[in-house]
C-alpha cells in the first residue's frame, strides 16, 4: 500500500489556515457589534400607543362590516330567517355595548384638563 502523502500537512500550511480563521471570526465579530449598536431608528419606533377610543372606534367600524357582510349573505340566501336574526341581534348588541363605551371614553375626555396628556392604551392582555 501507498504511503498517503496528501494527507500529511505542514506547520505553515496551518498557520495560514488559523490566520484566516481568526480574520473570519474578527469580521464576523465586527459585523456583529455594527449590527446590534449602529441601528437605525424607524419612525413607527416613536408612534405613540393607540389610545382606548382608537380601538373602541376600529371595533365599531369592525361591527359594522360584520352586520353589511351579515345581511349580504342573507339576501344571497346563505342563512335562515332565523339564523339571520339571531346573528344580527348579536352583532348589534354589541355594537350598543361599544357605542356605549365610545360616549364614557368621550366624555372622560372632555371633562379632562385641557393641558392634561390623552391616556395610553393598558399594555397586556386584550391591548392590540
Amino acid at each position: 500500500m501507498a504511503p498517503l502523502g496528501f494527507l500529511q500537512v505542514s506547520p505553515a500550511s496551518l498557520a495560514g489556515a488559523d490566520t484566516a480563521v481568526l480574520l473570519a471570526c474578527v469580521a464576523l465579530a465586527t459585523a456583529t457589534l455594527l449590527f446590534i449598536f449602529w441601528l437605525g431608528y424607524e419612525p413607527s419606533d416613536f408612534t405613540p400607543l393607540r389610545s382606548r377610543l382608537d380601538q373602541l372606534l376600529e371595533r365599531r367600524d369592525a361591527i359594522y362590516d360584520n352586520l353589511r357582510d351579515l345581511k349580504f349573505e342573507y339576501r344571497a340566501g346563505k342563512y335562515a330567517e332565523g339564523d339571520f336574526e339571531e346573528m344580527k341581534k348579536a352583532l348589534e348588541s354589541e355594537a350598543a355595548l361599544v357605542l356605549a363605551e365610545i360616549d364614557e371614553e368621550t366624555a372622560r375626555d372632555l371633562t379632562r384638563s385641557p393641558g392634561a396628556r390623552p391616556r395610553r392604551a393598558p399594555a397586556g392582555r386584550g391591548a392590540q
